[in-house]
């Protein structure tokens, strides 16, 4: 179990209340944008800042991927391997290239950097360079590599992919749908060295072993880079990679990022031209309809309803929380009074350091991000607890202060009885110093007029003495 401050546990009791606390936001627009065509048979739209689908086609049908498979190759290769790593291409590699497929040529026992190797797989598509990363990584069994693949695909939660090769050439065994291709994309351009791989425009491979000369990429996705044809580049673009068989057909991912949003668009199963348009209609729909927002600007912890688990709670706990200002969610831009739904659940052992909860968010039944909970900067260090289970602790002494969960409980009418003790007597204390004070200075103030008072007295009477005498 992580360690956790006084003010991190404080929450923590009171998300264990309930395992999803519903709570929401004001009044919604009833729109959610998705009146786009898209000609391909397959395709998805997923934003990469909160993995919300704003389009789907067919999402889930399995298709051959062709060379888009290659990003998934290139994640598995970044997460089991440095860049300035030496790839020697093997007799096998360099078969990948035969039969006209795409290739650089690499020649048996050729060495380059991991790095190279990538900018020339996602660059040009090179097979021989996807075979040889694979080769590499798995030590020099390729079936090592491809379990690796498929473990990863698993973990991200894909369920209707199987790769039985790096490179994607054609393979009776080997599938994916757009829908978990676009969530190894997202997962894929997470990390920083791909991101900056996959949006580069050219490359230069210095001499190798093999080649004297420098060996120069172009990126074939015609909406990042002249290949061929200027006709689909678009402004937006940050990103892809492309695919083709005669089996597949073509296959396309695209990044695109406008105004803080960044676009996952995934076809399979198309034709040419249509991947290109069919990508930049989608593009350019949801760049214009939707936008992405911090969660915490629609996060009010303090308008939880009465009647919910949570609101009992919200006047005292939700006042020690709050969300993580880095994560976002995707609204719809017309929605202006926005129904912004939300669940709480408490931290796991998966959940980032000192996170005491997440919350969930939808609108319109449709997923749209999710968010980090900490302990606010203001939560108070010192609370009384109880013990709710009786745990030992290690030494044998009772645990007072633990649950089962591992959380610090808290014994609430205690905390509220202390408190009003507290300030019952603060108030009875300034009260009697007040009356001592206003004693004080009426004892004061008696004293001042005492002695002048006497001593007119005297005078008046001795002034009677000398009138009587004088007569």
């Amino acid at each position: 179990m992580k360690k956790k401050s006084l003010g991190t546990l404080l929450l923590a009791g009171a998300l264990l209340v309930t395992s999803t606390i519903p709570v929401m936001k004001v009044e919604a627009s009833n729109s959610w944008p998705n009146s786009v065509a898209c000609e391909s048979r397959s395709a998805i739209v997923m934003v990469q800042e909160t993995g919300t689908v704003l389009f789907e086609k067919n999402a889930d049908e399995k298709h051959y991927p062709a060379s888009i498979t290659k990003i998934l190759t290139a994640l598995v290769a970044l997460e089991h391997s440095k860049l300035d790593e030496t790839v020697t291409y093997s007799q096998l590699a360099v078969s990948q290239s035969a039969g006209g497929t795409s290739s650089i040529w690499r020649d048996v026992d050729e060495q380059m950097t991991m790095e190279d190797s990538l900018y020339g797989m996602m660059l040009e598509s090179a097979n021989e360079c996807a075979w040889a990363i694979g080769e590499h990584c798995g030590g020099g069994d390729i079936q090592v590599f491809l379990d690796m693949m498929n473990d990863k695909a698993k973990e991200l939660g894909c369920k209707n992919s199987h790769f039985n090769n790096p490179n994607g050439l054609p393979d009776e065994d080997h599938w994916t749908s757009a829908r978990d291709m676009a969530l190894i994309s997202r997962a894929a351009y997470a990390n920083p060295e791909f991101a900056k791989i996959t949006g580069t425009r050219t490359y230069t491979i210095p001499p190798t072993n093999k080649h004297d000369d420098p060996t120069y990429l172009n990126n074939h996705h015609c909406m990042l880079n002249y290949y061929k044809t200027n006709q689909y580049l678009y402004d937006y673009c940050v990103g892809g990679k492309t695919g083709y068989t005669v089996a597949a057909g073509n296959t396309l991912v695209t990044y695109a990022h406008k105004d803080g949003m960044t676009l996952i668009v995934v076809i399979l199963k198309s034709t040419k031209p249509l991947h290109w348009t069919d990508t930049i209609r989608l593009c350019d729909y949801f760049f214009d309809n939707y936008e992405v927002k911090s969660a915490a600007e629609v996060t009010d912890f303090s308008s939880t309803e009465p009647d919910s688990s949570f609101g009992k709670l919200a006047d005292s706990d939700t006042a020690l929380i709050e969300v993580d200002k880095d994560d976002k969610i995707v609204l719809p831009k017309k929605a202006k009074k926005k129904k912004v739904e939300y669940t709480i659940s408490p931290a796991t052992e998966d959940s980032p350091e000192n996170a005491v909860g997440t919350v969930s968010y939808t609108y319109e039944d449709h997923d749209i991000g999710t968010a980090t909970i900490y302990a606010s900067e203001t939560s108070s260090r010192a609370y009384p607890f109880h013990n709710m289970d009786g745990e030992e602790s290690a030494d044998g002494s009772e645990n007072q202060n633990k649950n089962s969960s591992g959380f610090i409980q808290i014994n609430v009418p205690l905390v509220l009885g202390i408190t009003v003790g507290f300030i019952a007597l603060v108030v009875l204390f300034t009260i009697g110093i007040r009356k001592l004070i206003i004693y004080a200075r009426e004892k004061h103030r008696n004293h001042k007029y005492t002695k002048p008072r006497k001593t007119h007295y005297r005078e008046i009477h001795r002034d009677k003495g000398r009138r009587k005498r004088r007569r």
